[in-house]
């Protein structure tokens, strides 16, 4: 009989601890997207302060760099998140799904790769 309330308890604690590694995966996860418009952000402002610079190609290339770190980061992030979602089930919490993680990295990610080709294509006089 007590054997049977500890192996619960102990399976209950173990639960719990898997409903928590979850919630901080998902935390991880947006702390990485974070970074990754932290990324975005620098490309775009180090265009718009060193626009003048000569030569012109110089600027966007160093913003494209900084887009797209920005880019494989929001990917990274995603495969990390997954990863952990598939080792991992969720007992008592609502864990965000994979779908939802891949939506935000691939909408990120495709607003990102819109800015690149707006920096390469956009006329600033």
């Amino acid at each position: 009989m007590a054997e049977d309330r500890q192996d619960e308890s102990a399976q209950e604690r173990t639960d719990l601890a898997q409903d928590r590694t979850i919630l901080a995966n998902e935390r991880t996860f947006a702390g990485w997207l974070r970074t990754g418009l932290g990324c975005v952000a620098v490309g775009l402002g180090f265009q718009a302060l060193f626009d003048r610079m000569s030569p012109d190609w110089v600027p966007k290339a160093i913003a494209t760099a900084f887009v797209a770190m920005g880019i494989l980061v929001f990917v990274l992030a995603q495969q990390n998140a997954r990863a952990v979602h598939r080792r991992i089930k969720p007992h008592e919490v609502k864990a965000v799904g994979t779908f939802t993680l891949e939506v935000m990295t691939w909408v990120l990610s495709a607003g990102a790769a819109a800015l690149i080709a707006a920096l390469w294509l956009a006329r600033i006089e």
